[in-house]
């Protein structure tokens, strides 16, 4: 997407305003935000990346807040073995020095990603709607064998039967194209 005050060069801010229920988006490159005015992100101190935002979001979690003014006296620098970058670097610049980063700062990254992700630390991802239906079925069938084989661990046949004809049901509906989405 092309800036929309000079036309030269890519947006790279995307900014939408919603005053009185009405909604205005502007797409502009990072020298014309700066000559606007109008983002309280820019200070004058150069332009504002998506790195500048992941390292302010990173200064903001409490829990590297109270690391970094902790001194303990066996303050270990954690460092990447492949590319050298520390704990503190990645926090300033915002974004990792190679792929071996994310192992080498794997416990530090834990709050991080708790704050960023509401919570969460493992992507669940989104299923395309077209292929919805028999994906959901399938992932059905597959707890339903997993109860199943606990059921007859557990010697409780009559309800292990039950879950059997749920999961013949199941792959009926499958096999008859009614997972599927139209």
């Amino acid at each position: 997407m092309i800036c929309q005050e000079c036309k030269e060069r890519p947006a790279t801010l995307h900014f939408t305003k919603v005053v009185n229920g009405e909604k205005t988006a502007i797409q502009l490159c990072e020298k014309c935000a700066q000559e606007k005015g109008e983002f309280f992100m820019m200070d004058g101190a150069g332009g504002f990346s998506f790195n500048d935002l992941l390292a302010g979001l990173l200064n903001l979690d409490p829990s590297i807040q109270q690391a970094q003014s902790a001194p303990s006296p066996t303050h270990q620098i954690i460092q990447c073995e492949v590319c050298k970058m520390t704990f503190q670097q990645f926090i300033n610049i915002g974004r990792f020095g190679c792929a071996n980063c994310y192992e080498a700062f794997k416990g530090q990254m834990t709050p991080i990603l708790k704050r960023l992700h509401s919570g969460n630390i493992q992507h669940g991802g989104k299923v395309p709607k077209r292929i919805g239906g028999s994906i959901h079925l399938k992932k059905q069938v597959q707890l339903l064998k997993e109860e199943l084989r606990s059921l007859v661990v557990q010697e409780e046949f009559e309800k292990a039967a039950e879950v059997r004809d749920q999961i013949r049901s199941l792959e009926n509906n499958l096999s008859n194209g009614e997972g599927k989405s139209r």
